[in-house]
């Protein structure tokens, strides 16, 4: 029996679930993984407590930071279910803090929910709970964990729409 060629080698098609960018927007509460431009899947998010009063600007704040970052390393035994690190704060950051007298603050992940506490499920979106970070459930932390490569870049906007 002939077998028939993949569409894709195996090699591409695991390529082709990867994202190449993430994109935050505050105001919608929404995790887009994007490749090549296009939304390749969108999740709702719990962010700072604070998420709506701008930027994260120092330590204890309790907002999330806006700009571009990278994913820059993850911790597979974090508090919380999976992190993924966000390069906040960065050299703007850093100097806006300094000139301004504060501690800029930092460990800005993307996370699930706190160990133990992972049956509550999209409960946890009817509030802003985190201290800056951005949180979705287990089982969407384990699909972002295995398609966002380190290195990937992350734009966190206070809002952002994907073209249609």
């Amino acid at each position: 029996m002939a077998r028939l060629p993949l569409a894709r080698p195996p090699a591409q098609a695991a390529q082709a679930l990867l994202a190449d960018h993430l994109v935050v927007s505050k105001a919608d509460r929404k995790l887009y993984l994007m490749q090549d431009g296009q939304v390749m899947r969108s999740y709702d998010i719990a962010m700072g407590a604070r998420w709506d009063e701008g930027a994260k600007q120092s330590e204890g704040d309790e907002r999330t930071p806006e700009g571009d970052y990278r994913i820059d390393w993850r911790n597979p035994q974090s508090v919380a279910h999976l992190s993924l690190h966000i390069s906040y704060p960065d050299a703007a950051d850093q100097a806006r803090a300094v000139q301004g007298g504060f501690d800029p603050g930092g460990n800005i992940m993307i996370h699930g929910l706190p160990n133990g506490w992972g049956a509550i499920g999209a409960l946890h979106l009817s509030a802003n709970w985190t201290d800056g970070c951005i949180a979705v459930t287990n089982s969407e932390m384990r699909e972002i964990w295995a398609r966002t490569p380190d290195g990937t870049p992350i734009t966190i906007a206070a809002h952002w729409t994907p073209e249609t």
